[in-house]
């Protein structure tokens, strides 16, 4: 579904995901700091992160893939602290999409007698 080759940009601030085309090309340009019409997919997600908007340009016009979970949220990879853009390769956002946690398991460490 994902087209090879093509940069996926990740904003981590939540949106309002009531926003259409135009408000949130805008956020791509403020918050971004990309162009909308460049060809790369733009991911948002609103407050709880059970639904995630892509915005991309497909060289005829703007276009918008919404997918809402039935249950559970979107586990989003590892992100350094501060960090309001993260770029992800392809692979990222299929198993983001498919419901695949993308955060390292926890070792966990037995508890030692002594």
């Amino acid at each position: 579904m994902i087209p090879h080759g093509v940069e996926i940009f990740m904003g981590l601030e939540p949106i309002d995901l009531r926003w259409g085309f135009d408000r949130l090309a805008g956020i791509v340009g403020e918050r971004l700091t990309r162009d909308a019409r460049s060809g790369a997919l733009f991911v948002f997600f609103g407050r709880r992160r059970d639904c995630l908007k892509v915005l991309f340009f497909d060289g005829t016009g703007m276009c918008m893939f919404y997918k809402r979970l039935d249950a559970g949220t979107f586990r989003l990879p590892p992100v350094p602290d501060g960090t309001t853009t993260l770029a992800i390769e392809e692979r990222v956002l299929d198993d983001l999409l498919d419901g695949v946690d993308l955060n390292p398991p926890q070792s966990k460490r037995r508890a030692t007698m002594h």
